[in-house]
């Protein structure tokens, strides 16, 4: 029988591939509308165990329909410093069980109804002034037009059994040995790749299968390599970012690549299985149905989609007690001792020493120290010193990253049985902290603009005046006397002087030195408060009578404003 290509091929197969892929995009899009910024947030605000990492990871990504949108996500917000690298990499995991929920939903038989949706939720969507109901009835055309349109491409699909030359070259692609699944894994990782959508490969495998075009068992494996394929976006994702965000991109890639890897043995097996699974149910996945003289496959999408949600949670499951593994390995890559010190990895915050309050509080001590000696290399970089940072943007984004997993580390060690003492030395631990931060924000603030201003001469010796007033306060403490008054008299002297003719400064090197005066006070009122806040409640454990009297005396080292 004599095939017309245009009609009967290129028609059903292109359009339902760009209907499909639309359908994505819009689902997508309007799902984004809706609840991107909400979505994000609850991300920044659950993901501070594992646990609830995996568990935001799943239920977002289920939402959201796009484990590429979700891990981007998630390594913007390693990048600036919201979530830790420990419990991104439980994120990503929890990403790959998400999507496979959708590709479940892909393989359910309702292709024909896809259309008649979306038009009545299009008539919705055009007349409806209310910006909620438009971005849900978005969402709603994009999730009817997959189906659509995979119902088109599989149509479009069924003549090539009918072209030998077509049945041919794919015949060389066949998971009937470990070489052809190789074969196959490969090809698909390239197509998702090129594509940036595993979900979509996926789709295309189905349509494949359902056609008849690739039999359930080469389909399977493809959709093993669309979990390698998907890796490449999250990469390119992190290519300009913060070495942190780099690591969340390469857990990704990481645990994908060791998931493929695992099941690449026993995939032969988990055939078996599936098929045995499939069959409690009554389902042959081989079985062939003819409707209008047209055979086709519709229990294959449903084989695919069982296996991807099968093989992301029996990944995810494997690797999920070993993500103190993946954080330790990853915390190394980027990081040598002929560079500078790496300030988005803590050195002291020890798992083990949560379980001590003793030996907690002081790890958390030490690496608030050397966060504080991490801050003050901004001031470095803003004499310009030739061994200043490289980028300091990219340094306060590590320090940033540092601050959350200080955050995070102090804030785990509240239980119900510790004593009143401990739980203020706590509360004290975390101001502190906060403090520290608006330090590295100030301080960041003038190291950026000093790199940013071009300064004259006399507008360069302002500046140096005003580096040697703050950078000894941030290394050295208050040193008994109380900040903010002790340098009162000095920022006003430069103040004026910035304000005087003769010294020539133009208008807008003479408000950037403004500027600076005025965060160089915050500066000094901030290590004030951080010192204040340091001595505020005893550091010192296990002697309750002394810490008590300690907790309510005054601070004597310190001096107060007159």
């Amino acid at each position: 029988m004599e095939i017309d290509i245009f009609k009967e091929l290129l028609v059903p197969v292109i359009g339902g591939l760009g209907i499909f892929m639309l359908g994505l995009e819009f689902m997508s899009d309007g799902i984004n509308n809706l609840a991107a910024n909400r979505m994000r947030a609850w991300l920044a605000k659950l993901a501070g165990t594992p646990v609830k990492g995996l568990a935001a990871g799943t239920v977002i990504t289920g939402v959201l329909q796009s484990s590429t949108a979700m891990t981007v996500m998630v390594v913007g917000l390693v990048n600036a410093g919201v979530v830790g690298l420990r419990p991104a990499i439980s994120v990503i995991m929890g990403a790959n069980i998400g999507t496979t929920l959708g590709n479940g939903l892909i393989a359910l038989p309702l292709g024909p109804l896809g259309l008649i949706f979306a038009g009545l939720f299009a008539l919705v969507y055009v007349f409806s002034k209310n910006d909620k109901v438009r971005s849900i009835s978005l969402a709603a055309i994009g999730f009817s037009l997959i189906f659509y349109g995979l119902n088109l491409l599989t149509g479009g699909l069924k003549p090539l059994r009918d072209l030998p030359e077509i049945m041919a070259a794919i015949s060389s692609l066949q998971a009937d040995s470990y070489g052809g699944l190789a074969l196959c894994v490969l090809t698909a990782a390239g197509i998702t790749a090129m594509i940036h959508s595993s979900s979509a490969t996926i789709g295309i495998v189905m349509g494949l299968g359902a056609a008849g075009i690739l039999d359930w068992q080469t389909a399977v494996a493809f959709s093993l390599g669309a979990d390698l394929g998907t890796t490449i976006t999250s990469w390119l994702a992190s290519l300009n970012l913060s070495k942190n965000a780099k690591r969340a991109a390469y857990a990704h890639i990481s645990f994908n690549f060791i998931g493929v890897a695992v099941m690449f043995p026993l995939f032969f097996l988990s055939m078996d299985i599936l098929q045995w699974a499939m069959s409690l149910f009554g389902m042959d996945v081989a079985k062939s149905v003819t409707v209008d003289g047209k055979e086709s496959f519709p229990l294959v999408p449903v084989a695919v989609g069982l296996y991807s949600i099968g093989f992301n949670i029996f990944n995810t499951a494997l690797m999920f007690p070993f993500i103190g593994v993946f954080d330790r390995i990853l915390s190394r890559i980027g990081s040598s001792r002929g560079e500078e010190e790496d300030y988005s990895m803590p050195r002291y915050l020890d798992r083990a020493a949560l379980n001590d309050i003793n030996t907690g509080v002081a790890a958390v001590s030490k690496e608030l120290a050397r966060y504080t000696q991490g801050a003050g290399l901004l001031l470095a970089a803003a004499r310009g010193e030739p061994n200043a940072l490289k980028d300091v943007a990219e340094h306060e984004q590590a320090l940033n990253c540092l601050s959350q997993e200080i955050r995070a580390y102090t804030a785990q060690m509240f239980k119900n049985n510790l004593n009143a003492h401990q739980t203020n030395l706590l509360a004290s631990l975390i101001e502190e902290e906060d403090f520290s931060a608006s330090l590295t924000e100030t301080l960041s603030q003038i190291a950026r603009r000093i790199e940013r201003q071009l300064f004259s001469k006399n507008g360069q010796a302002i500046v140096s005046a005003l580096l040697d007033i703050v950078e000894p306060a941030v290394k050295n403490g208050p040193q008994g006397v109380y900040l903010p008054q002790a340098y009162a008299g000095q920022i006003v002297e430069l103040r004026e002087r910035c304000l005087q003719n003769e010294q020539k400064l133009g208008w807008d090197e003479r408000g950037a030195i403004l500027t600076l005066l005025g965060s160089a006070e915050r500066a000094l009122h901030l290590v004030q408060r951080i010192t204040e806040e340091s001595v505020s409640v005893s550091r010192k454990l296990g002697h309750s009578d002394e810490t008590r009297a300690a907790d309510h005396a005054p601070p004597g080292m310190l001096a107060k404003p007159l």
